[in-house]
């Protein structure tokens, strides 16, 4: 049984926080942002991503989630124009990142590529306040005795303990700011089920973080006076799910202590049906062509995560 996001917080010392944390709901809440101008031009999005732009009489779901993907970020780099710190971002793509921590006697490690990446010139604030950091120590981590926490975990043999942020010293957008992971596989068996892609969503959120902070502020364990924020999002092309992790210690070993803390915002999806062709009944159209039950907190959320840290 793969626990998934319980699994990854017992690997990672980290506490859960359903919902999105209040600077981000902040950012979505604030009419003078004007997001609710863009509703009309992400719902267009939508409908070219997944009824206009192929001849075929049905996109695919690996031709069409990484082509919302880019739509979406198209409308988010349009905000560069309100506001010009929005410009000092990258996006990277095929990033791999090396992570390695020692938990109770085990020695973990993250590592590959951890999908599209946009780094920025300058760090997200931390979310939580002193006061919630402190308060964490006495949350209890769950186990999952008699089961061990590392049950469907690679063994590997590790010959050199390896923190590596996937940049090199000196790269000017050197913090990471938000993973994008896009889950589209056609065959539903090939693609991570939600609750899975969490879990994955969690692990390299934490794994970004950490090899980070260890680049800032070296490898001894410790609580960390500035916490590490870094945001994740999945998608399969319609069901969103959106992660906010703060890293507050790099002291992991033991379960006591300052935990992190995780956001997450699940199974939120963007639109519910996308019919390509009209669905016709004895001469009358039951389900016209076109985009229904578009959501636009949804892409309200996407945004909000993209201009953390900037407004």
């Amino acid at each position: 049984v793969f626990p998934g996001v319980r699994q990854a917080q017992w690997l990672t010392k980290t506490k859960l926080v359903e919902g999105l944390p209040p600077a981000v709901q902040g950012i979505m809440d604030n009419p003078a942002l004007g997001l609710q101008e863009l509703e009309e031009r992400a719902k267009h999005m939508v409908s070219h991503a997944r009824l206009w732009d192929t001849a075929e009489a049905a996109p695919r779901r690996e031709r069409y989630c990484p082509m919302l993907f880019e739509n979406l970020i198209h409308i988010c780099r349009l905000m560069s124009g309100k506001y010009p710190s929005l410009s000092k971002r990258m996006l990277a793509r095929n990033c791999r990142i090396a992570a390695t921590w020692e938990r109770e006697s085990i020695l973990l490690q993250v590592r590959g590529l951890s999908g599209i990446l946009v780094n920025s010139m300058s760090p997200i604030a931390p979310v939580a306040s002193k006061e919630e950091i402190l308060a964490t120590k006495e949350h209890v981590l769950e186990t999952f005795y008699p089961i061990a926490p590392t049950i469907d975990l690679q063994e590997v043999n590790v010959y050199k303990e390896v923190n590596d942020t996937g940049f090199r010293d000196g790269y000017p957008y050197s913090h990471p700011h938000t993973l994008f992971f896009l889950e589209s596989a056609n065959v539903r068996t090939d693609r991570f089920r939600p609750e899975q892609l969490r879990a994955k969503m969690l692990m390299f959120a934490f794994g970004n973080a950490l090899a980070k902070a260890k680049a800032l502020h070296g490898n001894d364990p410790k609580v960390l006076e500035q916490p590490v924020v870094m945001q994740s999002i999945g998608t399969d092309g319609q069901l969103f799910q959106f992660m906010v992790f703060q890293l507050n210690t790099t002291d992991l070993v033991s379960n006591d202590g300052v935990k992190n803390l995780v956001w997450i915002d699940s199974d939120q999806n963007l639109y519910e049906r996308a019919q390509c062709v009209p669905e016709v009944k004895k001469g009358v159209v039951t389900k016209p062509a076109g985009i229904s039950g578009f959501q636009p907190d949804t892409f309200k959320k996407f945004l909000a995560l993209y201009l953390h840290g900037t407004v």
